[in-house]
């Protein structure tokens, strides 16, 4: 991975915190295309660009072993600390160089996190290590569509919402521009025949403000304009918890919102 944005021990802890888990339908989805084109059993999953685990921990039980790997040593630390996983080792370690041997693994995902990759270095890594019939998953999620809905206010909240992406977009790195055109490049790049998406894939949800400010803060953009005006970002994410508030007519911030949004998901099938 050529951008380290996610180091640091305190941004560790804030995704393990706030980041948000992939829809479990989705994958649901993963494994039902895995068993259609490799079949059972499923051995190893490699959860790449791992974070704190959230998607990897979704994986333990189908696979005998899962991996997950993140070029942050803080965010595996993190992750390490969930109990009740035995199947699932986490690692120090880049998509781009897998401590694998050749056709060992059944399927390699990546949450959210694929648009940080170096895709010419990746996909012959990829292609190495998964068994014929192995699986390639790469999932996100897409804003195009999202909606707040509380009450009569759900417009106000969006609008809010959209406000802070505006301040942040100077802070915006290229890979997450590549994340918003849903991966396109890589997908075309991926060599196989036997490839798709599953896109739009629709999820509702609750979260609470204090959550929604929380997410923000995870943002790669707010994590480098944070390093820039320390007091700037603080007062950002306190001028929009309270003008949420203020809309939505509650003084708590645990009070919560329903989130609609949607993932997608790349999938493709090293030939047998």
């Amino acid at each position: 991975m050529a951008y380290r944005l996610f180091e640091g021990k305190k941004h560790a802890s804030i995704y393990q915190q706030y980041r948000f888990t992939p829809p479990s339908d989705l994958k649901d989805a993963i494994i039902q295309y895995l068993d259609a084109k490799k079949g059972q059993p499923h051995e190893l999953a490699v959860d790449l660009g791992c974070g704190t685990g959230q998607f990897t921990r979704l994986l333990a039980p189908h696979f005998k072993e899962v991996v997950g790997m993140d070029v942050s040593e803080n965010q595996v630390e993190e992750a390490r600390t969930v109990p009740g996983y035995p199947n699932i080792t986490y690692r120090q370690g880049t998509a781009e160089q897998l401590p694998f041997g050749d056709g060992t693994v059944d399927l390699l995902t990546a949450a959210s996190a694929a648009h940080w990759f170096d895709q010419s270095k990746f996909l012959p890594e990829a292609n190495r290590v998964l068994k014929p019939g192995g699986c390639i998953a790469l999932l996100g999620f897409s804003e195009v569509n999202l909606n707040f809905n509380y009450k009569d206010c759900g417009e106000e909240i969006n609008q809010i919402y959209q406000e802070v992406k505006k301040v942040l977009q100077p802070y915006t790195s290229n890979p997450v521009a590549v994340s918003d055109s849903k991966l396109q490049d890589l997908f075309s790049a991926i060599p196989y025949p036997d490839k798709k998406r599953v896109d739009p894939f629709p999820t509702k949800s609750l979260l609470s403000v204090r959550n929604l400010v929380g997410f923000i803060r995870t943002w790669s953009m707010f994590q480098t304009y944070e390093t820039k005006d320390p007091q700037g970002a603080e007062d950002l994410l306190a001028s929009i918890q309270k003008r949420i508030l203020e809309k939505m007519g509650v003084t708590s911030p645990d009070t919560e919102i329903e989130r609609d949004w949607e993932y997608f998901c790349i999938l493709a099938s090293k030939p047998l």
